[in-house]
């Protein structure tokens, strides 16, 4: 049975290791960059620290993961071994759920996650030359809104219209 739920801190290292091994498959992304135990720490630390942090769970497997920070997407990862099946979707929704706009930042050169996220209704929003991460690769700013607020600017506040009542 499938489930969505909270990311328990001693499912740390789990996390980290789909993070690990999804970011391996990367374009240019060097996941050498972090020891074993700086991954781990960093899950423990960090990220489960900084907002809520989602699992997708297949029985009691956790399948992927999705760290929250206000209204961005900080982290999304799916262990390779299950790409393609769905799991990464119940996330996103699960998100969109809680969400009426989100952002993310993904590299450029991850051609399957920009698919995966444009397929889910994101718009690219700015593109960089990847002086803003460690790994110094090219990424970009993605953004969702839900569909009632598409007569919205960007800054959120609703865009006047004349509706003919005064």
């Amino acid at each position: 049975m499938t489930a969505i739920r909270r990311v328990q801190p001693h499912e740390a290292a789990t996390a980290a290791d789909i993070h690990r091994r999804a970011g391996a498959l990367i374009p240019g992304y060097d996941t050498s960059l972090h020891t074993w135990p700086e991954y781990v720490s960093f899950y423990q630390d960090t990220v489960l620290m900084q907002g809520p942090v989602w699992g997708v769970y297949d029985g009691d497997s956790l399948r992927g993961h999705i760290a929250l920070r206000s209204n961005w997407i900080d982290h999304l990862y799916v262990d390779p071994a299950v790409h393609g099946h769905g799991f990464g979707s119940l996330l996103v929704g699960h998100a969109k759920s809680m969400h009426r706009q989100l952002w993310l930042y993904t590299f450029q050169a991850n051609v399957r996650a920009r698919a995966f996220y444009e397929r889910h209704g994101f718009r690219v929003e700015e593109l960089t030359d990847g002086a803003r991460n460690e790994e110094n690769l090219p990424d970009m700013t993605y953004h969702w809104m839900a569909d009632d607020m598409r007569d919205r600017n960007n800054s959120g506040v609703p865009i006047p219209t004349d509706s003919g009542q005064r």
